[in-house]
């Protein structure tokens, strides 16, 4: 018997939606449940000059295996206008947040074994007065979980992030001992529980060029980072570093590591995006549940045209399908 996965459209006016269809024309590794309108796919299926069949299905009669190549199993999940492809409306905001909701419950019941998302559009979805600052926010409320991280990945390459969206001036103050040390035990965790990596190994970024330079280039290695890491060692985990970021991202690096845990934004992504460009995909780790999504925007120019690679979320669904397995294996190692 095969997984069974959520995958949400995301922004009706997008390529979410087309992104779905793109990939049922090919029979999936694991049972995959796209959460979106019936109407939206059949109209959107019919601009694309794609015959995909849609498959009905939803609680107490989900399908055991993966749909034939050329279908789509479909939790409809209706809209409430009409869409037009590259137009936002937000009268449809209400209904991206149905789709997140019955996949990430559905996660949370047993239904789905990880749920993968298309991109949503945060400002049309805040201005139908819905208070909204993305996936991961959204999803850690449903789940109840206080804490989240960040995960871009492509394959071969795992960076996790202690700080995200911060102007690079007040990264240095939010690089505290208890964000670090928060952060990289949750991805050490996650990496063990969701990916089925017993003993990760984990290579950290300094801060500062050449991580420091004994305190020439600054302080913070030698204040917060090295002395957190030492704490976390003592605690079993095994990380490597601080280490300069310049010659962390080299192969005789990355061959014996894990992931690497990059103190900013700007510092681990670029790195990432260049090796898995069109194909990288975002990880939120701390929750309850898996869930894997695209590393892109809606594209509305891009809507209904065809010209868009899937690659990135084809990654998406494999990444899920990985941390699945990953965790299933590792759980039952635990109770030989």
């Amino acid at each position: 018997m095969s997984l069974r996965f959520a995958l949400t459209p995301g922004e009706p006016a997008g390529i979410g939606p087309d992104l779905c269809l793109l990939l049922a024309r090919e029979q999936q590794a694991q049972t995959l449940i796209a959460i979106a309108s019936a109407a939206l796919l059949r109209e959107r299926s019919m601009q694309l000059g794609l015959d995909i069949a849609l498959i009905e299905t939803g609680p107490g009669r989900w399908p055991q295996h993966p749909a034939p190549a050329g279908s789509l199993y479909l939790w409809d999940t209706p809209l409430s206008k009409a869409v037009t492809a590259g137009q936002l409306d937000p009268a449809n905001a209400a209904y991206v947040l149905q789709t997140l909701t019955r996949a990430g419950q559905g996660c949370l019941d047993g239904d789905f074994a990880g749920m993968i998302t298309a991109p949503v559009h945060k400002g049309v979805i805040n201005e139908a007065g819905i208070a909204f600052s993305g996936h991961t926010e959204f999803l850690a409320e449903l789940t109840r979980s206080e804490q989240v991280v960040m995960l871009l990945a492509t394959r071969g390459l795992r960076v996790a992030l202690v700080t995200t969206h911060l102007p690079l001036k007040d990264v240095a103050a939010a690089i505290t001992a208890e964000r670090l040390s928060r952060v990289a035990r949750i991805l050490h965790a996650d990496l063990q529980d969701k990916f089925g990596i017993a003993e990760p190994r984990i290579l950290v970024c300094g801060l500062n060029p050449h991580a420091g330079e004994g305190g020439h280039l600054g302080r913070e290695e030698i204040d917060v980072i090295e002395p957190a890491l030492e704490r976390l060692r003592a605690q079993g985990l095994n990380l490597v570093g601080p280490l300069p970021a310049d010659t962390l991202f080299t192969p005789k690096h990355l061959e014996r590591c894990d992931a690497v845990l990059a103190m900013y934004h700007d510092q681990g992504l670029p790195v990432l995006k260049y090796k898995g460009f069109g194909a990288a995909v975002n990880v939120t780790l701390g929750l309850p549940i898996i869930r894997t999504s695209v590393d892109h925007g809606t594209a509305l120019d891009l809507a209904g045209t065809g010209r868009i690679d899937s690659g990135s979320l084809q990654v998406a669904l494999e990444t899920a399908y990985e941390m699945a397995q990953g965790s299933r294996k590792l759980q039952a190692t635990s109770h030989k």
